[in-house]
């Protein structure tokens, strides 16, 4: 079965981005026992001269966290979200509680990791064999 990974990286080689700073995913697909190489997709924000405060979406009155780009609020979360609706799951150094539900809806899978892609890659396709195969998670215990 088929399935594809969305991971947000900065330089294509750590997982270094948080879902609300990133504007690049690179889309993996897994098929089988295969991983074929990535595609990019582009979060494009159309509030980009807006800064974050609650009057266009986002909760917190001193703006999104320590970072200093834009995230869009809800709207970006949504739009973020929607470039995924193909994935099995997201990779991120770091998922926000609203992202979090959004993913959830959509029954997409999040991983909050920091490590390079090609760690995160080997960890989840082994997970998502074994939960495909009905396979123990846990070993077995003598």
């Amino acid at each position: 079965m088929a399935y594809k990974i969305a991971i947000a990286s900065s330089d294509g080689t750590y997982v270094d981005e948080t879902f609300g700073s990133a504007t690049r995913f690179l889309i993996f697909t897994v098929n089988n026992e295969t991983i074929d190489p990535p595609k990019e997709r582009i979060y494009v924000s159309e509030s980009v001269d807006k800064k974050c405060s609650p009057t266009n979406g986002c909760s917190n009155e001193k703006g999104c966290g320590n970072s200093t780009k834009n995230c869009g609020g809800s709207a970006g979360v949504m739009a973020k979200v929607a470039l995924m609706d193909d994935c099995r799951c997201v990779v991120c150094r770091k998922i926000g509680f609203q992202v979090q539900k959004q993913l959830e809806r959509k029954a997409i899978s999040y991983f909050d990791v920091s490590c390079s892609i090609t760690e995160a890659l080997n960890k989840i396709t082994a997970y998502y064999r074994r939960v495909d195969q009905h396979q123990a998670l846990r070993k077995a215990l003598s």
